[in-house]
């Protein structure tokens, strides 16, 4: 017979807000991790590029800051080309999180593209880094550094489904996470791949359109 317990259905919870005005407000518990993705230049289009950098960085600092010190935080972010050049946000991530006192736990990437593959304003990788500020990865229960296939994506912004998966699985076993929160949670991916793993989600959309479909997407 199965336990009340097994058969409690997670919840979801999407709020419609400016995600860094939302996390200073919050005192999240040592069973709550963070798993995000950071908006790109092209989404904060009323910074310049250099503004937009100041943002990623500070945003970086107070979701690692929001974290409870015994919990984590997972980052999804694709670079981009500009100029000519490239822009390592895992390098923006890291000097944000780093201000806030976090250390990197581990750093995977994700095949946007078979190996061996072109790509032109993105590289065929992404990042997934996880950081924490009293968490320690203990080398006996290392996973894959490669996550060979980002899966589908639910819509084209966002965190394609093995990633999360891969995300999600790693907070839930390894952090002891019960509850994930996406303060940049779009239409909702990070959310419905909680839900699926048994976990609670807990997300912040500043788009009231997107926050709506992210209160009811479904994998």
């Amino acid at each position: 017979m199965s336990s009340e317990a097994d058969a409690r259905v997670p919840t979801r919870t999407v709020h419609c807000a400016d995600a860094l005005q939302w996390l200073p407000q919050q005192a999240l518990a040592p069973r709550e991790a963070v798993f995000t993705s950071l908006p790109d230049s092209s989404e904060l289009r009323r910074l310049t590029f250099e503004q937009w950098e100041e943002w990623f960085v500070e945003a970086a600092r107070r979701v690692a800051a929001a974290v409870h010190p015994d919990s984590a935080a997972v980052f999804y972010q694709t670079d981009v080309k500009r100029l000519g050049n490239w822009v390592d946000k895992s390098f923006l991530v890291q000097c944000g999180t780093r201000a806030a006192g976090a250390r990197l736990l581990w750093h995977k990437v994700v095949c946007r593209a078979p190996a061996g593959t072109a790509t032109g304003g993105r590289p065929g990788y992404a990042h997934l880094l996880c950081v924490s500020r009293n968490l320690r990865d203990d080398s006996a229960f290392a996973t894959a550094d490669v996550v060979p296939r980002l899966g589908t994506m639910t819509w084209p912004k966002a965190i394609g489904l093995a990633a999360a998966e891969a995300g999600v699985a790693w907070l839930r076993d390894r952090a002891s996470a019960r509850c994930i929160v996406d303060p940049f949670c779009g239409m909702g991916t990070v959310l419905a791949v909680a839900n699926r793993a048994g976990l609670d989600a807990v997300g912040v959309e500043v788009a009231a359109s997107r926050a709506e479909k992210a209160r009811k997407l479904v994998l």
